[in-house]
């Protein structure tokens, strides 16, 4: 009963794996739009990384509540945890920028061969989550609240990008995820969340009031609204919403 937790942890890890070799397996295309243009875009196969992240999420969640459940949680569980959460949550994301800076610089001329050198920034999101999570390892302080991004949050924000990408059709939403320097603001701006020290809410409840949770029923009004009527956009509008209810609320959400 005891292994049971680190089953689904190593089920997490599994589908980071997964999700990583559907990324790989994606080169850069040629497809031919309406009027007969050829462009450059990478195959919609990458959303399977979404959804095997997606799955890694769900058993990152069902891991801990396992845990508690059998009353087996143990500092090896901890430590494998935040194994499986670099790949999943660390890796896997940045495989995926990686993956989208390509198409941003194949739409240059002579942009296929591009230097690796404009490419390494992915790698700078599972750097920043692998920091994160061997700091929380060590603080045993972070029960209600997190000092910083918590790492699943960010990798599922790059996880809805495939799937904001081919279900979306609004033209910003190909410019910006076309903009190498958008992609750059986003690995920079998730990196900095999840390393910094800012105090962001546990959906952990000492009791079910209004007055001491107001912060995080306020979040699941916005996530309930927003995937009603933003489907895949509200990703990222759910994730800008917690952290900025946390900081709003920070002295509630500890």
């Amino acid at each position: 009963m005891k292994q049971i937790p680190n089953i689904f942890t190593l089920l997490n890890l599994l589908f980071g794996c997964l999700a990583i070799v559907a990324v790989l397996q994606n080169g850069i295309i040629i497809n031919v739009n309406a009027e007969g243009r050829e462009y450059l875009d990478i195959p919609e196969q990458i959303w399977l990384a979404s959804l095997f992240i997606g799955i890694a999420a769900v058993v990152d969640f069902l891991d801990g509540f396992v845990a508690r459940l059998f009353k087996a949680t143990s500092e090896m569980g901890k430590q494998l945890d935040s194994l499986a959460d670099v790949v999943s949550f660390g890796v896997a994301p940045g495989m995926i920028i990686y993956q989208f800076l390509r198409l941003s610089f194949a739409q240059q001329e002579g942009g296929l061969d591009v230097s690796m050198g404009w490419l390494l920034p992915a790698f700078i999101l599972p750097c920043a989550a692998a920091w994160r999570l061997a700091r929380f390892n060590l603080d045993s302080s972070q029960t209600y609240y997190f000092k910083g991004m918590p790492v699943p949050a960010a990798g599922i924000l790059v996880a809805s990008l495939p799937l904001i990408y081919w279900n979306v059709n609004e033209a910003w939403v190909y410019t910006l995820l076309h903009d190498k320097w958008f992609l750059y603001g986003i690995v920079l701006l998730l990196s900095w969340l999840m390393v910094s020290s800012l105090p962001l809410m546990a959906m952990k409840f000492r009791d079910y009031s209004v007055k001491n949770n107001l912060p995080r029923y306020l979040l699941i009004l916005i996530a309930v609204l927003a995937l009603v009527l933003m489907k895949w956009l509200a990703v990222p509008v759910i994730v800008m919403a917690y952290v900025l209810l946390s900081l709003l609320f920070k002295n509630k959400i500890a």
